[in-house]
């Protein structure tokens, strides 16, 4: 009996040494554990026999009161070191684990040891456990990835992040404000159609701003779930929206304009046209909308007779061709006369990036016009070239506009308008050389540039070889001037009366 009662003492004694060395001694000073925890709980020591606490070391009643369990433990600490076992039995099975925190920048993390049958908990620093080569501070992948530019995390088959790297403990706080749930997903949980591997554009809104930040999100499968990769694309998702609110504004420009613009890409697509087009081409809106090649477009003009009629479709084609290459070089510039008998003008034009620009202007109205002013002046000429006499037109500016037939035959001019017209002084010295000298030739100079008190008025000049010309002077609306010469011998006799008189 006695025997008995001395080795209860001896093990009572002994077990008491081993919860003193299970646990250990308050340290002084205090660090905050890093995450949601007081400063009380650095280095806090937990012994359980099974699911039920037994002991604790002194400065975990600072802040885990309430732990009466294991489950107790867990809910404390699932937040921060989501991977905290479920229950000790997972302890027993595998021995020794690390529970590192979800925040890699945080150093520290919770120590979980079997010992004959006991539980051993400790949250401990990491800078003092240089044995805990599960996170080595010199790991190259450890470091890769708590160093990457970008946000990693780790998803758990329930969407939960059961691990990140500093980018998104950056991202998250600066989203969600310093305080803040990391188990909790950021980004969306990804559906179970979403393909691994594949860049998924997402968005996250912020809680202290409206702006959205934009994401490309990465999957990739991993026995704990899905490994999550994040790339900022903000850059690139306002350079889209800037292109698209410029194409939107040139649309809207285009959509206003009367000539036909049809712009294809480098792949030789219809990439953009206007409404212009349409009522211009007649080509059915479906049909351009469809994104037709370069080929299939002329194609339909021809169908359609918006374009001249080829002789052949062997010619045709080799038109397309010197059309589409003289289009690249920016020299394509053609007038479309249709059978419809409305004309076209079309140029094309080479754009950035290999693609060609093509416009269709109706100028029927101005080839109708010009034509008929054509007509006009050719009936004038006619008229001119009938008068017995020789009739000169200057303009405004003094330049010799018009002459008729006659004009040509008295004074040997062939007609023919050169690249400069010849102005009133050139003209006058040419009379000059055919008459003998007289004030008129100056007085017929002065008043062609004349702008204002401008009256009719005539005058006799003679010919080298002694004939009279009566010379008449008629001013005309706008500043124009005619001048007719004839060599009627009356009214010559009349004006030399006149002249002997005064």
């Amino acid at each position: 009996m006695i025997d008995w009662i001395f080795l209860a003492i001896i093990s009572l004694v002994s077990a008491s040494l081993a919860v003193q060395w299970l646990l250990p001694r308050r340290r002084q000073g205090g660090d905050n554990f890093g995450l949601s925890s007081p400063a009380s709980l650095f280095d806090a020591v937990f012994l359980f026999d099974g699911d039920k606490l037994i002991s604790h070391s002194d400065i975990a009643l600072e802040g885990f009161e309430q732990v009466r369990d294991w489950a107790d433990l867990r809910r404390l600490l699932q937040r921060d070191f989501p991977t905290f076992p479920e229950t000790p039995d997972r302890i027993r099975r595998e021995g020794n684990m690390v529970i590192p925190a979800i925040d890699c920048t945080v150093e520290r993390d919770v120590m979980c040891e079997w010992i004959d049958g006991i539980v051993r908990v400790q949250l401990r620093n990491q800078s003092e456990c240089p044995s805990a080569t599960h996170r080595a501070p010199n790991d190259p992948n450890r470091l890769a990835m708590e160093k990457a530019p970008y946000p990693v995390w780790l998803l758990d088959h329930q969407g939960n992040v059961r691990w990140c790297n500093a980018a998104y403990v950056s991202l998250v706080r600066k989203v969600r404000g310093q305080d803040t749930d990391l188990t909790a997903p950021l980004f969306p949980v990804p559906d179970d159609d979403q393909r691994l591997s594949a860049k998924t554009r997402v968005s996250i809104s912020s809680t202290f701003s409206d702006n959205k930040l934009w994401f490309d999100l990465t999957l990739v499968d991993h026995p704990e779930g899905h490994l999550s990769y994040a790339v900022d694309i903000n850059a690139i998702v306002e350079a889209e929206m800037a292109q698209r609110k410029f194409v939107q504004t040139m649309t809207k420009t285009f959509a206003q304009l009367s000539i036909g613009l049809a712009i294809f890409d480098r792949n030789r697509q219809l990439a953009l046209f206007n409404p212009a087009l349409i009522d211009l081409t007649t080509l059915p809106p479906d049909f351009l909308s469809c994104r037709p090649s370069l080929s299939s477009f002329f194609d339909r003009l021809r169908d359609q007779h918006m374009m001249p009629e080829p002789k052949n479709y062997r010619s045709w084609r080799k038109q397309m061709n010197d059309l589409l290459e003289a289009a690249e070089d920016g020299n394509y510039q053609e007038t479309w006369s249709l059978p419809s008998g409305s004309v076209y003008s079309v140029s094309g034009r080479p754009h950035p990036d290999g693609a060609v620009a093509f416009l269709f202007e109706d100028i029927t109205a101005e080839i109708t016009l010009t034509r008929r002013f054509r007509s006009e002046m050719d009936l004038m000429q006619s008229i001119l070239d009938k008068l017995a006499d020789a009739v000169a037109v200057f303009s405004d500016d003094g330049t010799l506009a018009f002459t008729n037939y006659a004009y040509q035959k008295l004074w040997g001019d062939t007609g023919d308008a050169g690249f400069e017209a010849d102005t009133v002084l050139d003209v006058t010295k040419a009379w000059q050389e055919h008459c003998t000298a007289t004030p008129i030739l100056g007085e017929i100079r002065d008043f062609v540039e004349m702008r204002e008190n401008r009256a009719e008025w005539s005058a006799v000049i003679y010919l080298r070889n002694g004939t009279p010309l009566n010379c008449i002077v008629c001013p005309m609306q706008n500043g124009a001037t005619i001048v007719r010469f004839n060599m009627d011998p009356p009214e010559t006799m009349r004006q030399e009366v006149q002249q002997i008189s005064a």
